[in-house]
């Protein structure tokens, strides 16, 4: 068996080219005639297959326009059938020796699966009942030189789909549904924050200063300023600078880049979408993710009620709500709470085989243990809240305990899907903990902060109370969309380079 398949694979490739070489003179032969498909520079479609066997009434007997990638063709003698896939998926076209006429008959039967046509005619039902186009008219509008996927089986091969995702798009309907719905989940977030007074603004993707975020940033240079620059890392620092300015409720959606992994959650560059609104707290970001989740559910899915790999979650019923440590005390017992140094705090993770750093500090060790024992349990939506200090660097505190900042993040399928704060609006406070996050980068810890002086400078200037909140765009489109891994939503991947063998 196994000969068989190496002799099949070595096969493969040579058959392919074959076929190629084929599509070749057929074009060349096109060519001498005067009918060079990438000739034509327009083409009129005036409809598309949906609205067309949406709307059969209106369109029976009437002629009609449309254009598309040939996917079936069977040909039998004096007349054929193929099917048309457009951007709203596939019609059934009749095509005939005499509508169309001998030479341009013969031309017909010579195209390819994977031609592009354009198909004038008629709107009919077959004797089967299948709402077809009667073709008057066929022209080639572009030759496939390549032959595509078996037919029967599609592109199920997960690598060829991500490099090669104009093929997915072609030969899985499934997928080109899920970037359709990808649109409609942004579109719809727009919607909803234009109807609560936020604008939308662009922010730089160059900066000296990659704040915002526990991330290694990709570092590159400028030529035209003789600098090393970063790509951002998050939208954050500069957001705030416009809050400062005074636009109160502003957002953006935009890529970040982060030189880690990847893996079925993470990509090194994925689309962030952050938000800040003055005058409120992180009790304002709860109530509108609460509603904005819920708004896209209904929007996006029709119903508040939803389906990921299998498991019902419902974003219908108000979001549960956990302190970080009342999340540990649920799943373990201890309560971090009565835990007031770093020593006993290291004690606990030895005994529970937690791995730490020495420089990581008490919250640093809470952080841990939520991170081991709670995080994979969140799958209906769970808002956790009350973060430690040491991990909020841009956090304001607790009044009614400075260990803590008010922070959360939200849990639906054990993912974090965003990541709220009071924001720290206290120029002196905010320059001690830039200074604490020097120290951790001097130290070795290539995801610290550093301080940026122009964001003080903004900062002394007056920053009014904030509530702000980052959402990773990717994994809610994974939630939405039932995907199974980032991949699946992103069009076009991180992927290692292929080298030519």
């Amino acid at each position: 068996m196994a000969d068989n398949n190496q002799k099949n694979n070595k096969q493969q490739p040579q058959n392919t080219n074959q076929l190629r070489k084929v599509r070749v003179e057929k074009l060349e032969t096109l060519q001498e005639m005067g009918k060079d498909p990438f000739q034509v520079v327009k083409y009129d479609q005036e409809q598309h297959s949906a609205e067309i066997k949406e709307n059969f009434e209106k369109y029976e007997d009437k002629d009609v326009s449309i254009a598309g990638r040939m996917m079936f063709k069977r040909v039998m003698g004096k007349a054929s059938f193929a099917n048309i896939q457009d951007r709203d998926g596939r019609i059934q076209i009749y095509v005939s020796r005499d509508d169309l006429g001998d030479d341009n008959y013969k031309l017909f039967k010579k195209m390819d699966v994977g031609d592009i046509l354009g198909v004038k005619g008629f709107v009919f039902k077959t004797r089967t009942g299948e709402i077809s186009v009667h073709a008057k008219e066929v022209t080639l509008l572009s030759k496939s030189l390549y032959p595509l996927p078996e037919k029967f089986h599609g592109l199920q091969d997960t690598d060829i789909r991500y490099r090669q995702r104009y093929l997915d798009l072609i030969m899985n309907e499934d997928s080109k549904n899920v970037f359709v719905k990808r649109s409609k989940i942004i579109q719809e977030i727009r919607n909803f924050l234009s109807a609560r007074d936020f604008i939308e603004v662009e922010t730089p993707m160059l900066v000296d200063n990659a704040g915002g975020a526990a991330a290694r940033p990709f570092v590159t240079h400028y030529n035209a300023l003789d600098e090393d620059v970063k790509l951002r890392i998050s939208l954050e620092l500069y957001l705030k600078r416009l809050i400062i300015g005074g636009l109160e409720r502003v957002y953006e959606i935009g890529r970040v880049f982060r030189n880690e992994g990847v893996d079925t959650r993470h990509n090194p560059e994925f689309t962030l979408m952050e938000l800040y609104q003055a005058y409120t707290d992180y009790e304002g970001m709860m109530e509108l993710t609460e509603s904005m989740f819920r708004y896209l559910a209904e929007k996006v899915c029709g119903s508040t009620t939803i389906s990921y790999a299998g498991t019902e979650i419902d974003l219908g019923k108000p979001f549960r709500r956990l302190t970080m440590v009342e999340a540990i005390k649920e799943e373990t017992g201890i309560d971090f709470d009565e835990v007031a140094t770093e020593e006993e705090a290291k004690k606990l993770a030895d005994e529970r085989h937690i791995e730490y750093e020495d420089r990581h500090k008490r919250g640093d060790i809470i952080n841990l243990f939520f991170e081991e024992y709670c995080e994979d349990k969140m799958i209906q939506p769970t808002f956790i809240m009350d973060h430690p200090i040491e991990i909020s660097p841009l956090t304001k505190k607790k009044p009614s305990d400075p260990s803590k900042v008010e922070r959360f993040e939200l849990y639906i399928n054990g993912w974090e899907m965003c990541n709220a704060y009071s924001e720290l609006n206290d120029p002196i406070d905010q320059r001690e903990r830039f200074a604490a996050q020097d120290a951790l980068a001097a130290a070795g810890d290539e995801e610290a902060n550093h301080t940026d002086e122009d964001f003080l400078h903004a900062m002394e200037i007056g920053m009014p109370p904030t509530g702000g909140i980052g959402y990773g765009i990717d994994r809610l489109c994974m939630l939405l969309t039932d995907s199974a891994a980032i991949r699946d939503v992103l069009l076009f991947p991180t992927m290692k380079t292929q080298k030519d063998q």
